[in-house]
């Protein structure tokens, strides 16, 4: 791939976790889970997981956001770096927010086909919580499709190195 095009990627990728990290830092600067009233403490306990999950992939997306910053900012650009932080950032944030290691939610690959969200959750969790899965999945999906690109590259150029 060319640098222009990478070098593009990376800018939408930064803008995409900008926009990103603020969604989430706003809501959860603005959330807690006493404002809710649980009517079991396995969802109150469900709750505190996807809160915690919500908070881990700001810290990913805050390190690729930093990253990528730091490569868009090197003269010249560094192509191979830069196809490396995308393919970090693929890892470390998209296929997180997809398929959390905490399973605080899951990927229901069926409803990707019929337009409708994909995202689910186990239990029931508040409307809001459910609204800002809801408001990221769009533009993570859009990411994830542009960035599968890296996925299998960078595998292959790291075999083929051995």
């Amino acid at each position: 791939m060319g640098n222009t095009l990478v070098n593009s990627q990376l800018k939408d990728v930064k803008i995409f976790l900008s926009n990103a990290i603020t969604t989430v830092e706003e809501f959860l600067n603005e959330t807690s889970l006493s404002q809710w009233n649980f009517e079991k403490e396995e969802e109150r306990a469900y709750t505190k997981i996807i809160l915690s999950h919500l908070r881990k992939l700001i810290v990913y997306s805050e390190e690729g956001f930093d990253a990528c910053s730091v490569i868009l900012q090197s003269e010249p650009f560094q192509k191979a770096a830069a196809e490396k932080t995308l393919y970090k950032i693929y890892h470390q944030c998209i296929e997180e927010f997809f398929a959390p290691k905490n399973d605080a939610w899951y990927e229901d690959s069926r409803s990707a086909y019929t337009g409708r969200n994909s995202i689910k959750f186990y239990r029931n969790v508040p409307e809001n919580v459910q609204q800002l899965v809801k408001s990221l999945e769009g533009d993570f999906q859009r990411i994830r499709e542009e960035l599968e690109y890296y996925e299998t590259d960078y595998r292959t150029k790291m075999m083929q190195s051995k």
